[in-house]
């Protein structure tokens, strides 16, 4: 046993209880005094456990897309771009506002992030989304090419395009807005979402 760990010492618990705070507070507004007293430890069996705070900000991170990476992972599987596009944001809705979680999204707070101290956070964090972002451009290339989105729209904007509608629910969800809310924008974007025969607004279009 880690020297300076209590004997009944919970990881996978803990861990839990840093990633609720990282997703209420952001990286910033959680100091580690707040994750040992929330624990239920010393700073130092802190330390022990999981090194400084920025190593247990990427454990947490780590768990929160342990527990809920399959939501685009399910929907990037999906036979069409339209089903594809509604599981991603229903199951961001779902996220966002599930009872007993914090409002928001983690990768959204967690990346409000302004100190010359946290650039690696910022960074690591910005990564991240472009990864989902690239995952999701990804899909829509095959769809176009298949014929399930127009010939001349561009994949990456569309995928960019989600991505910031994703976020805009997280900063509305944080703010207070409910589900409900937030689902009826989701229908309102799933019925302007480009589709095969329609006019696609210059901005995604592909360029010449």
């Amino acid at each position: 046993m880690t020297r300076g760990r209590p004997r009944n010492f919970d990881k996978t618990q803990a861990l839990d209880t840093a990633l609720h705070l990282f997703w209420r507070h952001g990286y910033e507004g959680t100091s580690i005094a707040l994750l040992a007293e929330a624990i239920g430890v010393k700073a130092p069996s802190l330390y022990a456990a999981f090194g400084n705070k920025e190593d247990l900000f990427l454990q947490a991170i780590e768990r929160y897309a342990e527990v809920n990476g399959h939501i685009y992972h399910d929907a990037l599987q999906k036979e069409t771009v339209h089903e594809v596009v509604e599981s991603i944001l229903a199951g961001e809705v779902e996220l966002i506002t599930r009872r007993g979680s914090p409002n928001g999204c983690l990768m959204i707070q967690g990346a409000l992030v302004t100190s010359p101290e946290s650039e690696k956070i910022c960074k690591m964090m910005a990564k991240m989304r472009g990864m989902a972002e690239g995952w999701i451009a990804k899909r829509f290339e095959r769809a176009k090419q298949e014929g399930d989105l127009p010939p001349d729209c561009d994949p990456k904007s569309l995928a960019c395009y989600l991505m910031t509608i994703n976020s805009g629910l997280a900063v509305q969800a944080k703010s207070g807005a409910s589900k409900k809310q937030l689902l009826k924008v989701v229908d309102l974007i799933l019925k302007s979402w480009p589709e095969p025969g329609k006019k696609i607004p210059s901005t995604v279009r592909q360029a010449s």
